[in-house]
């Protein structure tokens, strides 16, 4: 029995507009990565939503790509996390405002 696709398709929209919605309007470069993070979800979400609309079946192929993304999705977060740590220690201050008034 295939599951109705609409309510992941919704979530999935739903988590993208709050995704973007970080991304436009968050001043701090935490935030920022908790937007890009809610997107990767979203795609994630979509991804094996879509991988179950064969009937009689579940396509391992999207769990396993899944499973990677969100490997290399965990790996982008640190790393970002290890650049506000050190535009913190540098700058004292997180907020992107601020350091784009930062010239060379």
């Amino acid at each position: 029995m295939m599951m109705p696709i609409a309510p992941f398709v919704a979530a999935t929209a739903l988590m993208i507009i709050i995704g973007l919605g970080c991304l436009m309007f968050k001043r701090d470069m935490v935030r920022l990565l908790i937007g890009i993070e809610i997107l990767f979800n979203a795609a994630n979400l979509l991804f094996i939503a879509l991988a179950t609309q064969s009937p009689g079946m579940v396509d391992p192929f999207a769990h396993s790509v899944v499973k990677m993304a969100i490997v290399l999705d965990g790996t982008v977060i640190a790393v970002g996390l290890a650049m506000v740590l050190n535009v913190y220690k540098h700058y004292k201050t997180i907020d992107i405002r601020k350091l784009r008034r930062l010239k060379w």
